[in-house]
């Protein structure tokens, strides 16, 4: 069945560590993510883009395909389903298929609207015990059309929305979507100690994992990060299982060309690179 993410996130921020919340695409990468989540007894976030949600055929869709596999991989570690990066309208729609978390990404609105549009969201989610997700600061780089200038978030502004209820709090330190550039300055840790200070117990959220030396992620953990999402990463490991099973005609021998044989290359990428963020982000065995 699946939860919010308020506890598995609380107990995150308390034990210090980081559930990862890894975004899905398809089937393959769903099952991949599950499983080795059960395998590796970690909680998991599963994270679907409104661009992702609309390529899997709407959030009814997704949902069924989750809820399917949870009962049929009989899956007992804590699993939540969370939109990401949605907007005011997606929030409702996949609350309204049965998603278990959602993300409001109001970080493009002036401050008084995005408290506005905030607030409402949390009051309709917490009636159905979903949790939510905010942001300030936008992130950088772009993801499924949403571009981020890679700003900095204000803290007092953290404070505000925090202060609203939401369950947990991304805030823009100079992290960005996608490949990082030569010149990336890295994460500003002044500004995400000020952010933890202000508050409190909130779990914090880090975008753009992929790419981020393994130093600055348990930096970012012991400074209050609980969350951290990956995306690209798998993303390019499972085309380069897929470039190498092809470049070596083994879809040209036998049923090779299968795509149950064709995909499985990427699908066991995918599962090596999202346990070794959980063992990264220290959740392997906190389920």
């Amino acid at each position: 069945m699946l939860v919010s993410a308020k506890e598995m996130l609380t107990k995150a921020k308390q034990g210090k560590y980081a559930v990862g919340q890894f975004n899905i695409n398809n089937l393959e990468w769903t099952k991949a993510i599950l499983q080795t989540a059960q395998e590796n007894n970690s909680p998991v976030i599963l994270g679907v883009s409104e661009g992702a949600g609309k390529y899997m055929c709407g959030y009814n869709t997704v949902v069924g395909m989750v809820n399917g596999m949870l009962e049929t991989l009989k899956i007992t570690v804590p699993v939540a389903l969370h939109l990401d990066h949605g907007s005011y309208e997606g929030a409702y729609a996949a609350m309204d298929a049965g998603f278990s978390s959602v993300m409001f990404d109001g970080s493009h609105y002036p401050i008084d609207e995005n408290i506005e549009k905030t607030k409402q969201i949390i009051k309709d989610a917490s009636a159905k015990g979903v949790s939510v997700e905010a942001e300030v600061g936008a992130i950088g780089g772009e993801e499924d059309g949403v571009v981020g200038g890679g700003e900095v978030a204000d803290p007092q502004e953290c404070k505000m929305i925090a202060d609203l209820g939401v369950t947990m709090l991304a805030a823009g330190i100079g992290n960005i979507h996608g490949k990082y550039p030569e010149n990336w300055k890295g994460l500003n840790f002044d500004v995400l100690a000020k952010i933890q200070e202000l508050t409190g117990e909130m779990p914090l959220v880090l975008h753009g994992g992929t790419g981020i030396p393994e130093d600055m992620i348990k930096k970012a953990i012991s400074l209050g990060v609980s969350k951290i999402n990956v995306n690209t990463e798998c993303q390019l490991s499972f085309a380069a299982a897929t470039r190498a099973y092809i470049e070596a005609c083994k879809d040209l021998s036998g049923k090779g060309f299968d795509p149950r044989k064709l995909l499985n290359p990427g699908f066991e990428a995918i599962k090596k690179t999202v346990k070794e963020k959980m063992e990264l982000f220290g959740s392997i065995g906190k389920a």
